[in-house]
């Protein structure tokens, strides 16, 4: 049976997030999601929030909740470049909980005193963070 595996390192500004063989890679690009197998065409993408699903070596899945960065693909290599990496078992719910009801109270009063934009993000970080978590 031919490799079907390729390198991955998924880079944050906290450090390295994961740095091995995988055979899938999927990403939430910022003009739709995408997904990279073996012998992919080199490619350079920016990327959104959004789940990130990696598929090991040993075929076990790992989903990453990302906010944004970029990929780049070239020669049976993918690196990713996020501003942020959570696997999904190492997301903390109460936070991530608190994180969402502040924004949405940001968003449910008064607008003239806030960044709406701003609270609308955090929401969207928040509530992407609970799907990985698998508690929405």
């Amino acid at each position: 049976m031919p490799d079907k595996s390729f390198k991955l390192e998924i880079v944050t500004p906290k450090g390295v997030v994961f740095n091995g063989d995988v055979t899938s890679f999927s990403a939430p690009g910022v003009v739709g999601s995408f997904q990279v197998l073996r012998s992919h065409a080199p490619l350079l993408s920016a990327t959104t929030i959004g789940v990130v699903k990696v598929v090991d070596a040993a075929g076990q899945e790992i989903r990453y909740a990302t906010s944004g960065g970029f990929v780049e693909v070239n020669d049976n290599k993918v690196v990713m470049l996020a501003e942020t990496a959570e696997r999904s078992d190492e997301i903390d719910v109460n936070r991530a909980e608190a994180a969402r009801d502040r924004a949405k109270k940001r968003l449910g009063g008064e607008r003239s005193e806030i960044d709406v934009e701003r609270a609308r993000l955090a929401l969207h970080r928040a509530l992407n963070r609970l799907k990985v978590a698998g508690r929405e």
